[in-house]
């Protein structure tokens, strides 16, 4: 094995599963996310030239899997599996699971990007822009957006105005 393998391997290695989980959400297919993350990984390794030491390589793998999600055009829309199942010792209502999961389905690809970032994987606003090659401006707002359209699918109605009187 080349040293540039080991070291390649060494960066990248230990965020496949991440990469898996999210490919997992985006496709709604186990055997599609793991397609997406093989090619995920192919393009790094051709692409492993241009990660710069010192920078965060988490981010830089998840910008490569949503450039190569983005660009197989978007196909194969499916119902996402946004909402992870409870560890053995936590008890989940599978009603309240699946109304988060039909909620989180009702946003939009853009709105459930940015959500799946910043909540379940824990990414920063700044790493958010860097992986979907947008403003942070952009990504603050789509997160703010796409945070009060959830609370508004799960509970319509108590979303309170505000400085309005009833």
């Amino acid at each position: 094995m080349s040293t540039q393998q080991d070291a390649f391997e060494r960066m990248a290695m230990p965020h496949v599963s991440a990469l898996l989980r999210v490919a997992c959400r985006l496709r709604g297919d186990r055997t599609a996310a793991e397609d997406l993350v093989q090619e995920t990984m192919l393009r790094a390794w051709r692409a492993r030239h241009q990660f710069r030491e010192g920078t965060n390589a988490r981010a830089w793998l998840f910008r490569i899997l949503f450039h190569q999600f983005y660009s197989e055009g978007r196909r194969a829309r499916v119902e996402l599996n946004f909402v992870a199942p409870p560890a053995p010792d936590q008890a989940a209502d599978p009603v309240e699971t699946l109304e988060v999961n039909q909620a989180l389905a009702a946003l939009s690809e853009e709105h459930r990007a940015v959500l799946l970032l910043a909540v379940v994987e824990g990414f920063t606003c700044q790493e958010i822009a860097g992986i979907l090659s947008i403003p942070i401006g952009t990504v603050m707002s789509r997160l703010s957006r796409a945070r009060q359209a959830l609370r508004e699918l799960l509970a319509p109605g108590e979303t309170c105005a505000k400085g309005g009187a009833a």
